[in-house]
């Protein structure tokens, strides 16, 4: 039985004494309803180390991740940080490939494989982004699109390694822009991307893996979303910058 996550993804925002205001705002929410929800706050590298000592020091189960990483443990890479230094903050888990990863800074399927390997090497767990944009989707092959990214990200792991994977759905064309995949539109995706896994790793690790979809998420939608029977939840974008909107899709979630 797959437990269904909520990963708030903060993107470039929050200061230090801001971000330290919403994690401690969420920890003071928390409640042993939502011991049944995987919860993740990925917030920017400068506020990591301060919302992990909020986290832990309230000793709930909301639990740390990066937004990007390099794939090399040192070196010369200004301006980067490393699989090492982000576990050694206190991550578990650290975003890859999110479509604005891809789109302005270039990133590749070759680099997201990269950065899934060496987080799984380091016994974290990546939330390796995949989807399309609104010309690829009017064209009719989002499908392949979708598949074909999922299959270079992963590909050259063994099911062991598959298993630490989480997939995160966002097709490009609702982030941010308040439009949202109907729920019959996500869980086709979300149950090709399954499907995908299944035929690269086995029914059993596609069965436990978690595929979160990714696109403007909110209180409004989130129980037609969560009632697909191959979406577990959500990769949370504005949403997750506000404590009451975050609680209530993790509510949701409990619920579900």
């Amino acid at each position: 039985m797959r437990k269904y996550m909520m990963a708030g993804n903060w993107k470039m925002n929050k200061t230090v004494p801001e971000a330290i205001a919403l994690s401690q705002q969420l920890c003071n929410l928390y409640n042993r309803d939502w011991d049944d929800v995987d919860i993740v706050l990925c917030t920017p590298s400068v506020d990591l180390r301060s919302v992990y000592t909020v986290l832990d020091f309230d000793k709930t189960d909301i639990e740390l991740g990066a937004q990007n990483v390099h794939w090399e443990e040192s070196g010369a890479f200004t301006g980067e940080i490393s699989v090492p230094m982000i576990k050694d903050i206190g991550c578990t888990y650290c975003i890859v490939g999110h479509s604005e990863r891809r789109d302005m800074f270039c990133e590749t399927d070759e680099m997201v494989n990269l950065k899934v390997k060496a987080l799984i090497a380091a016994d974290m767990k990546p939330i390796v982004c995949v989807g399309e944009s609104l010309s690829m989707r009017d064209s009719g092959d989002y499908l392949g699109f979708v598949t074909a990214q999922v299959r270079a990200g992963l590909a050259g792991l063994d099911s062991d390694e598959a298993a630490k994977v989480v997939v995160a759905y966002e097709p490009i064309w609702a982030i941010g822009t308040g439009r949202t995949a109907t729920p019959e539109q996500a869980e086709e995706v979300c149950a090709a991307i399954r499907a995908t896994v299944a035929e690269m790793f086995g029914a059993d690790v596609a069965d436990g893996m978690q595929v979160l979809y990714g696109g403007s998420m909110n209180p409004g939608n989130v129980e037609s979303l969560l009632a697909q029977a191959n979406i577990d939840g959500g990769l949370i974008g504005g949403a997750s910058l506000k404590a009451d909107s975050f609680k209530q899709l993790i509510e949701a979630a409990a619920k579900a």
